[in-house]
């Protein structure tokens, strides 16, 4: 815990904190852990110290591109073979992208060249009179 020092003034307590050198869960490099980032901790109420230097905070913060898994399948409605972003599992139909796509309740995608409004109107059917 962090080490202070507790004075009244006018009536909440003063908190005096020194620098302490902590080690770095990820790449073992020691790192200090100031006053002025436990007074932030102390008035944010956080209750654990940092686990992370400086540099490895800001790789993970960066991040690397996540990579989904791949599962290659067959397609349920058309057999065709495909990948998918998940592992499936047993009983549930595989879809490849043209097949789900085309289920229903999917919205049909209008050419780019059509103006807005024309989009809009796409999916109604002419009444005839």
């Amino acid at each position: 815990m962090a080490d202070f020092i507790v004075i009244p003034f006018f009536g909440k307590p003063a908190m005096e904190f020194v620098d302490r050198t902590l080690k770095c869960i990820d790449c073992n490099a020691e790192f200090v852990f100031t006053a002025g980032e436990q007074l932030f901790f102390y008035d944010k109420q956080f209750k654990n110290d940092p686990k992370h230097c400086k540099q490895c905070k800001a790789k993970r913060a960066k991040g690397s591109p996540r990579v989904r898994p791949e599962t290659r399948t067959t397609c349920s409605e058309c057999g065709a073979e495909t990948t998918v972003p998940f592992k499936p599992t047993q009983g549930r139909p595989v879809l490849c992208r043209s097949c789900f796509q085309k289920l229903p309740g999917k919205p049909d995608q209008a050419p780019a060249s059509e103006p807005p409004e024309q989009k809009a109107l796409s999916g109604l059917t002419p009444v005839q009179s």
